[in-house]
């Protein structure tokens, strides 16, 4: 007993930090991690662990796609277009792709291609946002997402006159579908834990 004490707290607080993980599956997910973290997220950390990702494998789950979004929100949107377009040549599908070039396009002025880039974006995260989406049977239960979904919709609807807006609410979209794939990794599972035990 007094030598796994002193082994605990030996090591200090090793148990409190984020543990790095090796290889492409690990980086991938510390870089997803940064997502999940919404505005505490670490986009630097994001953008080193998933360059090395695209580096060895550009098809590698959603990595381009999430490199897109990294570059966006440290404000690099032409380095995001890109490689948004390079996410999209891979998975034409990729909803959260189509989300964040339509935004990039919005902030570099190419507004008309913005506009009809985001139409088509909400069309597919409204198809696919649903219970089952990224393997979540209980995916958006409380009907969050789909409430930003419904308000980029009014959003686009206004047109260019809405363009600070429609941004501000696409980028809210993008953070609601964050939580919310946070939510599912981490309190949706013990919350059916819980519900079972009873």
């Amino acid at each position: 007993m007094i030598v796994s004490t002193t082994l605990l707290f030996g090591c200090g607080d090793i148990f409190t930090h984020d543990v790095p993980r090796l290889g492409t599956a690990g980086h991938y997910t510390e870089a997803r991690q940064q997502f999940l973290k919404g505005t505490g997220g670490n986009m630097e950390k994001a953008i080193a662990d998933l360059s090395d990702i695209v580096r060895e494998d550009p098809t590698y789950k959603d990595s381009l796609t999430l490199l897109g979004r990294a570059y966006y929100n440290q404000g690099t949107y032409e380095t995001s277009r890109q490689m948004l377009q390079r996410a999209l040549r891979v998975n034409k599908e990729d909803e959260v792709a189509w989300l964040t070039l339509g935004m990039a396009q919005l902030r570099l002025g190419e507004d008309q291609k913005g506009i009809e880039t985001l139409q088509g974006a909400i069309t597919l995260v409204s198809k696919v946002s649903k219970p089952g989406y990224r393997g979540y049977a209980e995916w958006d239960s409380k009907g969050i997402v789909r409430s930003y979904i419904s308000r980029s919709v009014v959003e686009i609807r206004k047109g260019l006159d809405a363009k600070p807006s429609l941004l501000r609410t696409c980028e809210a979209l993008l953070l609601r579908m964050d939580d919310e794939e946070h939510f599912q990794k981490m309190a949706a599972p013990q919350t059916r834990r819980q519900d079972y035990q009873r």
